[in-house]
């Protein structure tokens, strides 16, 4: 049996993980997710970085339908993974891919090409030394950077 105070003051009570807000004495109402006007949830979800968004899509349907549809969101990770994958990135914003998609598509890409760049696999003798589950396929041009790259160093 779950305890619940009845001194409640404040009009929000926990039950089985979730909180209701009561209109004092009209019964539930909704939960505090709903009641967050949209434009607070946008800019609570832009100080989150790409994995914990992921993660907070999967929270509930509300939050899910508000990431997956506001492009500012994804938009300003994306510009982080153009930094690194600008082509890419550029032909797909020019397909008309959404930045969601888009940033989907390179965000890998990105991280992979960022290691080799900054020298994390420098010291590797052979491709058997390589993490495959961090490696992905790379154009020609990104190939040559990577080259250019480890022959300064």
């Amino acid at each position: 049996m779950q305890y619940v105070s009845k001194r409640n003051t404040n009009g929000v009570i926990s039950k089985g993980g979730s909180s209701l807000i009561y209109n004092r004495g009209a019964g539930p109402e909704q939960n505090f997710i709903e009641t967050l006007p949209t434009e607070m949830s946008v800019k609570i979800f832009s100080e989150l970085d790409v994995k914990s968004l992921c993660h907070a899509s999967l929270t509930c349907k509300h939050w899910n339908a508000i990431i997956e549809t506001d492009e500012h969101l994804w938009r300003s990770h994306c510009l982080s993974v153009l930094n690194i994958c600008r082509r890419e990135v550029d032909g797909d914003r020019q397909n008309g891919l959404s930045w969601k998609v888009t940033l989907v598509r390179n965000y890998q890409k990105g991280c992979v090409k960022k290691r080799w760049l900054k020298g994390r696999y420098s010291n590797i003798r052979s491709a058997d030394e390589l993490p495959s589950n961090n490696m992905c396929p790379l154009d020609v041009e990104t190939w040559g950077e990577i080259l250019e790259a480890e022959l300064e160093r």
